[in-house]
């Protein structure tokens, strides 16, 4: 289970391999200077709602991984993180798409 630091004062756990995912959208978003809300439901542990954080270039993230391999990435679900952050939404954890589920003209990385 990998973590999530925000502005250190938020930790959110994360499977390591959706914080991969997250970690590559994120990154080409604030590479790009753009600021955007970021959403994910919440674990019962800590009340199972919905939590929504704003995302900036200017405040620290800190990815932390509980392996020591990077996962297996996926271009589809790649592309339908993208496209989800690009939303009035902002970027959500879609379910990932199998191999070839998305067009890959659906959005650019």
């Amino acid at each position: 289970m990998g973590k999530l630091f925000y502005d250190s004062t938020l930790t959110v756990d994360f499977d390591d391999r959706v914080l991969a995912h997250l970690q590559i959208v994120i990154g080409a978003k604030l590479r790009r200077g753009e600021s955007f809300y970021f959403s994910w439901k919440d674990d019962p542990a800590v009340g199972d709602g919905r939590s929504t954080i704003w995302l900036a270039p200017n405040i620290p993230l800190h990815y932390k991984y509980f392996g020591s391999r990077l996962p297996a990435l996926n271009r589809e679900w790649i592309i339908a993180l993208s496209a989800s952050s690009n939303s009035a939404g902002g970027l959500q954890i879609v379910p990932e798409p199998s191999a070839g589920s998305v067009p890959t003209d659906a959005a650019q990385l």
